[in-house]
């Protein structure tokens, strides 16, 4: 068949982060100064998060991971710099260690102000840190068809995303923790099926109208067709400790959309599995990052995460040339090997029995490889 052309799967990449006393090894409120001094030299691709401990920052559209990796490296610098002269530390960690929510300031600003007011307690204990990548769509009735499809990978790269094994102080038994504080949101976790982008816009329209939402944003699904861009956009992952691993993810759901994509194009589909199912799935990862067992539903059995994610690589490993991202998906074997960022949290906190010290490692890793 003609070559099929995946220029429209471009990148972007939103981290967030957290603002650490290089003291206590706490959160602290930066009061805004890392996104005003961060203006300065980045412009918008720093913003303030709801939380005055997180700073979030996005990069341009990119074209391919090579220009990703440049973009959050230099992101993930300038962040660091800025933080460093005023005094402070970054680290990325789905969850902090040991701080509490409620000694945490909230953002002054009208969107947050509503966000409080109506979601109380979920909201302001919601000190968490997340990945989102967005992947560039054609238009949004592909975006639709893809991402009905990719949820059935969330868990898979989910497992690998895993960062933040601490709550509050407490081990947590969980390889993300993170994403069960998000679960006190409403609109959040695996999304339906929709029939097509009419069947979605016509679920946000009857929310919107009924007073459940203002807009589409307020919509905080694992993935979700993004409300004013052409993207599909993932956001069940920790946002991970090392920028290598983070585009390592981007890499991952941009190789999944261009695969189906690719069978789309050769009138093949893969099957889309219920929510109910996938969710499982997702519980699991969480639970056990990639050292449990997945549910491989055309089996019908338990099979160990890890094949599963080698079975992932083989089903993108024809698209990988074309998209330019070898490297990047070469070290997923890297991941595993190493362990996830959960996994390295973990192994910090057995040989010194010290949160500290698992602060120290995470702030350590931030500009690790660069």
């Amino acid at each position: 068949m003609a070559n099929i052309s995946f220029k429209q799967f471009t990148l972007g990449v939103e981290e967030e982060y957290m603002v650490i006393d290089p003291v206590t090894r706490e959160l602290k409120s930066h009061e805004q100064k890392i996104v005003h001094e961060g203006h300065k030299v980045i412009k918008d691709k720093v913003k303030a998060e709801m939380h005055q401990a997180v700073v979030e920052v996005g990069t341009d559209i990119c074209q391919d991971v090579d220009e990703a990796y440049a973009d959050v490296a230099t992101l993930r610098r300038t962040i660091s710099t800025i933080a460093g002269e005023l005094g402070l530390w970054v680290g990325a960690s789905g969850t902090h260690p040991f701080s509490h929510w409620e000694s945490q300031l909230i953002t002054d600003h009208i969107r947050y102000s509503e966000i409080v007011n109506e979601l109380q307690e979920a909201a302001r204990s919601n000190l968490i840190f997340g990945l989102h990548v967005h992947v560039g769509m054609e238009n949004r009735e592909l975006a639709i068809q893809i991402a009905n499809t990719a949820r059935y990978f969330l868990p898979h790269i989910y497992a690998l995303s895993t960062n933040s094994p601490f709550w509050e102080g407490r081990l947590t038994g969980y390889k993300s923790f993170r994403t069960k504080v998000f679960d006190k949101f409403p609109r959040t976790g695996i999304p339906d099926y929709f029939e097509s982008i009419e069947a979605y816009d016509n679920y946000v329209k009857l929310l919107v109208k009924t007073n459940c939402i203002d807009n589409a944003k307020k919509i905080w699904w694992d993935l979700r067709v993004h409300p004013f861009f052409n993207t599909v956009e993932f956001r069940i992952c920790d946002v991970p400790m090392t920028v290598q691993e983070t585009i390592t993810i981007a890499a991952l759901f941009q190789g999944i959309c261009a695969k189906l994509y690719k069978l789309r194009m050769q009138n093949l589909n893969f099957i889309n599995y219920s929510r109910a199912l996938i969710t499982e799935n997702k519980w699991r990862a969480g639970r056990y990052g990639i050292d449990g067992n997945l549910i491989d539903f055309g089996k019908e059995s338990e099979v160990n995460t890890r094949i599963l994610i080698y079975e992932l690589l083989d089903f993108i490993d024809d698209v990988v040339p074309q998209l330019g991202s070898r490297n990047a998906v070469n070290y997923v074997h890297t991941m595993l090997e190493q362990g996830t960022g959960a996994d390295r949290q973990l192994k910090v906190f057995e040989e010194k029995n010290s949160l500290v010290d698992v602060v120290d490692y995470i702030h350590g890793s931030f500009l690790a490889g660069l």
